[in-house]
């Protein structure tokens, strides 16, 4: 007799992820008190997608662990001793005589924050209080300041020569091997990467450090040659990159956190020296992909391809954006705008098996699109579900609509339709509104078409253009749907799908008259004609 899977949780891979980790806990006979899970906060440059995904993940890693009935919190980390290594597209170039100093010590060039690392924090730190996330924030300044770390710096610097094999081993790297792992503040210049450390006294917890000079980008920064001492139980100076996450793994008793493959072999080296030399295990890892933008290239500040959580949060309500970073955790992700419909339209969905709306016979993966609706709502479902207006409506309804009464009119329509609406759909009708209003429509996918729906549909546009009313184009889908042998329902989901890209929608007589009789002709006929053309080909 075949063994039944048992669904953990609520059979998402969250669940799954909590279930390993604290197996694992237990085998390492670690107490289970409190489980941390970590994210990096960056602050050097413009908060995007990819970054909020870190955070969101380890928050959810942390609600599956409540609800196993583990305590657990996520600490939300942020490197504001980085140096500032370029100036961000868009931001005033008074910032490059900051280069190279910790974006903490620099000045918001906005001047809303006490810097330039909460500016960026901030942004982040908004995006996460707008969904809903619990963290506990960390400045990494003031991690450094408190000397909390100070026993962790202390066993790396000591052991700075088998620190500096390990980085040569695992990733090819010899720059260790003749300077110590840590960067000090240049106290004359404020330059933070500019400084080598040389030399580490035990006895009074200081580094020596020059300030030489590096190469960054291809470019050589002079630095002011300066010489002096930073006090590692202070923020002087901050570790590398390579080491610091075990510095904080161990302080922090962090047990999950989360990489993107870019950073893997970084992971692996501080993986090595959390267990040889910090003599800590290190967290459990899940490696993720990145988010990629549509010609392909990573998501990021460099990049200049930005693409912030505010933005998303101008056509999508905040557990859709949850809902992208929770579908899944591997395979690389293309983001864009046009992706915002279709996420919104899947919150839907869920909601629909979740409220049992929608019959989903295969048990495990009934209890997987629950689960995914229940954490996209950080596990506080509504008691009941909301009107489901579908986006792409909106968005056609506003293209249509007198300029300077749009949502008048998209409320009238979706009324005569017979929508409810109440403040959630009001919600919804905002944010489509904001993206037709900026993209003008949504990109339809491709609808495939069997020879008699091509032959039924072909004569459908022949016919609607004669239709003087509502009904009449309501009776011309039934009659010819029966014409062609094709079932009435069957029809119709076939026209809502080319229509709205669902399959159910608004009384379609009614919306065909409403959007216009000759855009719908146009859509048909290029439906038709890009089916034809799949089948050539």
């Amino acid at each position: 007799m075949k063994k039944e899977k048992q669904i953990i949780g609520h059979g998402t891979w969250l669940d799954k992820v909590a279930y390993e980790l604290v197996e694992r806990e237990k085998k390492l006979g670690r107490s289970l008190d409190l489980i941390r899970t970590e994210s990096g906060l960056g602050a050097s440059g413009i908060p995007h997608i990819g970054s909020m995904a870190d955070a969101i993940r380890a928050y959810g890693v942390t609600l599956a662990l409540r609800e196993l009935g583990y305590r657990s919190e996520t600490i939300a980390f942020c490197d504001d001793m980085d140096g500032l290594r370029k100036v961000p597209l868009g931001f005033p170039e008074e910032l490059k005589e900051y280069l190279l100093m910790p974006v903490s010590s620099i000045p918001d060039p906005f001047g809303c924050h006490k810097s330039y690392s909460d500016h960026m924090s901030g942004m982040l730190r908004d995006a996460l209080d707008r969904a809903g996330v619990e963290y506990v924030f960390k400045s990494g300044r003031e991690t450094y300041r408190s000397g909390v770390m100070r026993d962790a710096i202390h066993k790396i610097l000591l052991n700075a020569k088998v620190v500096g094999k390990i980085i040569k081993d695992v990733t090819g790297q010899e720059k260790y091997l003749n300077m110590l792992p840590y960067f000090a503040v240049c106290k004359n210049c404020g330059r933070i990467y500019t400084t080598q450390s040389y030399r580490y006294d035990p006895e009074k917890n200081i580094v020596h450090y020059r300030c030489t000079g590096v190469e960054i980008r291809g470019n050589w920064i002079n630095g002011c040659g300066y010489e002096g001492v930073a006090d590692i139980s202070r923020d002087d100076g901050k570790l590398a990159w390579k080491t610091e996450f075990a510095a904080r793994w161990s302080t922090l008793d962090i047990r999950f956190e989360a990489y993107g493959k870019d950073i893997a072999d970084s992971v692996k080296v501080n993986d090595i020296i959390c267990r040889e030399i910090l003599m800590f295990e290190p967290p459990f890892h899940v490696k993720y992909e990145l988010f990629l933008d549509k010609s392909g290239r990573k998501i990021s500040k460099s990049a200049g391809n930005v693409f912030t959580p505010q933005e998303w949060y101008k056509y999508g309500v905040p557990e859709s954006l949850l809902l992208l970073f929770f579908k899944r955790v591997t395979g690389t992700r293309t983001i864009s705008y046009e992706i915002i419909p279709k996420i919104m339209d899947e919150l839907d969905f869920l909601e629909d098996v979740y409220f049992n709306k929608v019959k989903i016979d295969n048990v495990m993966e009934r209890e997987k699109l629950r689960g995914l609706y229940l954490y996209a709502h950080l596990l506080k479902p509504p008691e009941k579900p909301s009107t489901h207006i579908p986006y792409s409506l909106i968005v056609e309804l506003s293209q249509v609509a007198p300029e300077d009464k749009r949502e008048e009119f998209v409320i009238s329509r979706i009324q005569r339709y017979g929508y409810k609406i109440d403040d959630k759909s009001l919600v919804k009708i905002k944010l489509a509104l904001n993206y037709a209003r900026d993209f003008g429509k949504i990109a339809r996918e491709p609808v495939p078409l069997n020879d008699a729906e091509i032959k039924a549909l072909r004569e459908l546009i022949l016919e609607i253009k004669n239709a003087s009313s509502p009904t009449d184009i309501q009776n011309m889908i039934f009659n010819t749907a029966r014409k062609h042998g094709i079932p009435p329902p069957e029809f119709f989901k076939k026209l809502y799908q080319i229509l709205l890209s669902r399959d159910y929608g608004p009384r379609l007589g009614p919306y065909i008259w409403d959007i216009g009789l000759d855009k719908v002709v146009k859509i048909i006929g290029e439906t038709i004609e890009s089916s034809l053309r799949s089948k050539s080909c």
